[in-house]
C-alpha cells in the first residue's frame, strides 16, 4: 500500500462534484486501501477521493467504533433526522477547526468495493463523519457550514 498526497485548500478539485463509480475492480480496491492508510497516517477519521485528487464518489470512514472501516462508493443520503453541533476539522484544511451543525442521524445507501449495495444507519459522531465525507463527494466543504472558527490551541486541553 502507498500513502497518497492529501490535497489542501485552495484547490478546485475539492469543490468539484465527483463522478459515479461504474467499474468495481482491483484498481478500486487499491485506491480504497491506499486512502485508508493515508487517512490513518494523517490521524483522520474519514477521507474522500477528491482529497487525494481523484474525482470519483469514493470515501473511507473509520471512527474507531464497532463498525470499523466503512468503504463508501456512490453514497446517497436517504434520510436524516435531528441536529447536532460540534467541532469539525478536515485533512484538506490543516489546523482549521469550526463548529458545524449536521443531522444527528443519517441513513445512507452506498456500494461496497464489489458493487453490492448496503444501507448504514448512523448516529452522533459516525453520522457527522459520513456526512462530512459525502459532502466532499458533492464538492461541498465544511467551511461553508462553519458557525464559529477555532484555533488549534483553543481545542487543546
Amino acid at each position: 500500500m502507498a500513502l497518497l498526497k492529501i490535497v489542501e485548500f485552495p484547490n478546485e478539485v475539492l469543490e468539484t462534484p465527483c463522478e459515479k463509480v461504474t467499474t468495481f475492480d482491483k484498481n478500486l480496491v487499491k485506491l480504497l486501501n491506499n486512502m485508508y492508510e493515508t487517512m490513518l497516517a494523517a490521524d483522520g477519521v474519514g477521507l474522500a477521493a477528491p482529497q487525494v485528487g481523484i474525482l470519483q464518489q469514493v470515501a473511507v470512514v473509520d471512527v474507531e467504533d464497532e463498525n470499523g472501516r466503512i468503504d463508501l462508493i456512490n453514497p446517497i443520503v436517504m434520510e436524516t433526522k435531528g441536529e447536532q453541533t460540534d467541532v469539525e476539522g478536515c485533512l484538506s484544511f490543516p489546523n482549521l477547526y469550526g463548529d458545524v451543525t449536521r443531522p444527528s442521524y443519517a441513513k445512507i445507501k452506498a456500494q461496497n468495493k464489489r458493487g453490492k449495495y448496503f444501507i448504514i444507519e448512523a448516529r452522533g459522531f459516525l453520522a457527522r463523519a459520513l456526512l462530512h465525507e459525502i459532502d466532499h463527494l458533492n464538492g461541498v466543504l465544511f467551511t461553508s457550514k462553519v458557525s464559529k472558527y477555532y484555533e488549534e490551541s483553543e481545542l487543546e486541553g
